[in-house]
């Protein structure tokens, strides 16, 4: 096999070693247009499941790596003059010009060819006479863009900049720390890369004869633009200092104008206390916005994007090598196990893109994190450290307390959780009612109403009944439609005539009497344009095949052009008979017994509609700007709020983006959410998508609580987090965060209706939180089972 590799950057470089170490009949060429030891940045992190993969893969370069690197457990986090700890995590780091250096020598070592200062002939030329390119030419890849129409690459390019700079003495700790200027706020991540080290003897710069196959005595030269020195004389460390803010903050402090020496001495007296009082050095170190690259595809005949070619994710969570790194493993691996090429890079991009996919999610979790960083600088001190600890949700409370214990007792004790209480089972307050936790069963259309006619029935009953016995501190039920036409399917519940509220009552009243303590919430809403379907089971969003019913909307737009019904857009005497539906609804919820009301806004149905750009083209008053798509929505809250029981708290459910262009944003929700609150909404349940079939979520763990936390710590208001939050240690790690007040979960509760109890005896909590019906204190403990360390019996003698 020919292999030609474009880039000679550790993602190439690894790939030729191991590519050339598993079969040293390959011819392999590696193309780098800069210098060997020009390259950007200073420092390079990689974990402790990267190093494994390494090991196995190539001990020689695993063990000169376990010579140079630098290791530590603890973040200092530093904010607004107060420094915290937290231990145990685990970080190891080395130069990235000694890791090229190692790398270079590996793979002459090998017999690989090395080719510097020169660019190489384009991948499709190379293609011609090899039998694979591997295009690892980083996220400016000629490569990717001469081939755009095959590999699909989308570019998103964020709202911080960003300067890699090196200070020449090794922090003892990653050190995070935040600097409040007089146009926003900048921060520090600074990590040591380089130990400080006592006067060496001289070298020639032969082997040392270690066994590696790695000359590891190689000086490195000290410049202000690489790593320091390892002559003769004592080197004192070094540490990567990365500065970054946002846009706006950058431009106002003038540093789009200030030229590479000039930025680096502009950090060093903002952050002067961190690097006592020394100055910082460069190399070709320019403000960079971060983007994001995803390719719909990562491969094209014989060649093959690796590392930041096909994917980036965000420094702040130190992956760049990382991913690089692995995608050289897996690519290698795969070559080595499939019969043929095309086979191979099918394998290695399935094996991949899954895991890079995780990286992003957490990455961009990360970097949106920082870029909101604004919002959370008043946080308490712990509270602000947590919530940093835990950006990315790859942290979570759970294992940041088996890390520092200690550490995680200090964030709850600022808190107020009382000792031994994990945090989703601390009280929160709504209006005049008290929820006992943070636990609430989400919204879930049942489609099983009692008749055609939207009765609840015994389903209801028992359903919402054994979720209430469970242990939530609220029990929502499904959307519960205003009338016979704002129903989604014959199979959906309402509460439009009086046999409604007499059924309701009877839920109510079970809950009330046999779950005492437990809450029950009515969602009230019209489907507009998504009505008039069938059964989920039967075919979601699909039209009735007979009955169908008309509908209604903001506009005459259907749901699926050509599938669905073309809706009445809504006059303005409608909307008022629309608006009176909505009131008698509420009115009936609040004779039924329901303790909270929500107002569905959200996922496309009426109120929805109004919202989006996309479902709202109306002219009048009630389209146009976020003003005019508001006025329908508010008008309807302000009438049910005024029949809601005043004691009695009402939530607004939106969806804060519509996850398609031109769609609701992020910046929108937040007006959104501004606007309800300032009308009395005592919280804002906060969902996402669902408005238009062509949407493109970003779906993960806990993918839709950046949207209620950025609304909660921009505008103060108490919110529901919602979004494939699916374990208690997710809920734990939101609100001890103060990113959600309380957090709905659906499938989980559908899965096991007494979640939340069992959540409770998992973490050993028998508090006021989460008590157990009397009927069933018997089972608050987890059952036996057989055992499997029992001693076996003698059946011969010794």
């Amino acid at each position: 096999m020919k292999v030609a590799i474009l880039g000679g950057g550790p993602g190439g470089l690894y790939a030729a070693a191991l590519l050339k170490r598993l079969d040293p009949a390959r011819e392999i060429t590696v193309w780098e247009r800069n210098a060997p030891d020009d390259t950007f940045g200073f420092g390079v992190v990689l974990s402790d499941e990267t190093l494994g993969g390494i090991e196995h893969a190539d001990p020689v370069i695993y063990r000169a790596l376990q010579e140079e690197f630098v290791r530590w457990d603890d973040i200092d986090i530093v904010h607004r003059g107060r420094t915290l700890t937290s231990g145990g995590h685990g970080f190891a780091a080395l130069g990235r010009r000694r890791l090229l250096a190692l790398l270079h020598e590996r793979c002459r070592s090998l017999g690989v060819r090395l080719i510097f200062r020169t660019e190489a002939p384009p991948a499709a030329e190379l293609a011609r006479d090899h039998d694979l390119v591997i295009a690892a030419d980083g996220v400016h890849s000629t490569t990717r863009t001469a081939h755009a129409d095959v590999f699909r690459p989308q570019l998103a390019t964020h709202r911080c900049r960003y300067i890699w700079l090196s200070a020449d003495f090794a922090f003892d700790a990653f050190r995070f720390e935040t600097a409040e200027t007089g146009h926003g706020i900048a921060q520090l991540h600074g990590y040591p890369y380089a130990r400080t080290t006592p006067a060496a003897p001289d070298h020639t710069g032969s082997p040392t004869g270690t066994g590696t196959g790695i000359d590891t005595t190689v000086p490195t030269t000290a410049s202000t633009s690489g790593d320091p020195a390892t002559d003769s004389a004592p080197t004192p460390g070094a540490s990567t200092v990365i500065v970054e803010m946002r846009e706006e903050v950058w431009r106002a402090a003038g540093l789009d104008r200030c030229d590479e020496s000039a930025s680096a001495a502009w950090c060093a007296r903002l952050f002067s206390d961190a690097l006592r009082g020394r100055p910082l050095r460069s190399n070709n170190s320019s403000w960079i916005a971060f983007s994001t690259v995803v390719n719909e595809r990562w491969s094209h005949g014989r060649i093959v994007l690796l590392g930041d070619a096909a994917h980036t994710a965000h420094f702040s969570i130190g992956s760049g090598t990382k991913l690089a790194v692995e995608d050289a493993l897996a690519l290698a691996a795969c070559l080595e196990e499939q019969g043929s090429l095309p086979e191979a890079l099918a394998a290695y991009e399935a094996e991949r893109r899954p895991v890079v996919a995780s990286t992003q999610r957490a990455a961009r979790a990360s970097l949106a994190w920082f870029e909101d960083l604004a919002t959370y600088a008043a946080q308490p001190p712990h509270q602000f450290a947590f919530n940093l600890l835990t950006r990315s949700r790859r942290v979570t409370h759970d294992n940041l307390r088996l890390r520092d214990g200690e550490f995680v007792t200090s964030v709850a004790k600022e808190a107020g959780v009382p000792a031994g209480t994990p945090p989703m089972f601390t009280p929160f307050r709504l209006g005049d009612l008290t929820l006992r936790n943070r636990v609430v069963v989400s919204p879930m259309d049942m489609y099983s109403a009692a008749d055609d006619d939207g009765t609840p029935g015994d389903f209801h009953l028992v359903h919402l009944g054994a979720r209430a016995l469970g242990g939530a501190g609220l029990v929502m039920t499904e959307m519960v439609c205003v009338s016979p036409e704002g129903r989604i399917t014959p199979g959906c519940t309402g509460l439009y005539r009086p046999g409604h509220e007499e059924a309701w009552r009877r839920v109510t009243d079970f809950v009330h009497h046999s779950a005492p303590g437990t809450a029950i919430g009515v969602q009230l809403g019209h489907s507009g344009r998504k009505g008039s379907t069938r059964l989920m089971w039967d075919g979601i969003d699909q039209p009735l095949q007979d009955g169908n019913w008309p509908i209604v909307a903001p506009s005459a737009l259907a749901y699926r052009p050509g599938v669905n019904q073309v809706p009445h857009a809504l006059s303005a005497p409608e909307l008022v008979a629309v608006r009176d539906q909505f009131v008698a609804s509420a009115a009936s919820a609040a004779r039924a017994g329901f303790d909270l009301l929500e107002l569905h806004c959200a996922h496309g149905y009426l109120l929805s509609g109004f919202l989006s750009p996309l479902t709202n083209h109306r002219t009048d008053a009630y389209g146009g700007d976020l003003t005019g798509r508001l006025r329908f929505p508010l008008e309807v809250f302000d009438a049910v709020r005024a029949v809601w029981p005043a004691g009695r708290p009402m939530t607004v459910r939106i969806s804060a983006t519509d996850w398609a262009d031109g769609g609701t944003t992020a910046d929108d929700a937040v007006h959104i959410a501004a606007a309800f609150a300032a009308h009395g909404a005592d919280a804002i349940d906060v969902s996402t998508g669902q408005v238009v079939p062509d949407e493109r979520p970003d779906f993960g763990r806990s993918y839709q609580t950046p949207f209620a936390d950025r609304i909660r710590n921009t505008l103060g208001v108490p919110v529901i987090a919602v979004g494939a939050i699916s374990s208690w240690d997710d809920v734990n790690s939101l609100v001890l965060a103060g990113r959600a007040d309380l957090c709905a979960l659906a499938r989980p509760h559908l899965y096991d209706p007494h979640w939340t109890l069992h959540a409770a005896a998992e973490q050993g909590y028998t508090g006021p939180g989460a008590p157990w019906p009397p009927p069933y204190g018997a089972g608050s403990r987890t059952p036996p089972t057989g055992r499997t360390d029992a001693p076996k019996p003698r059946l011969t003698l010794r």
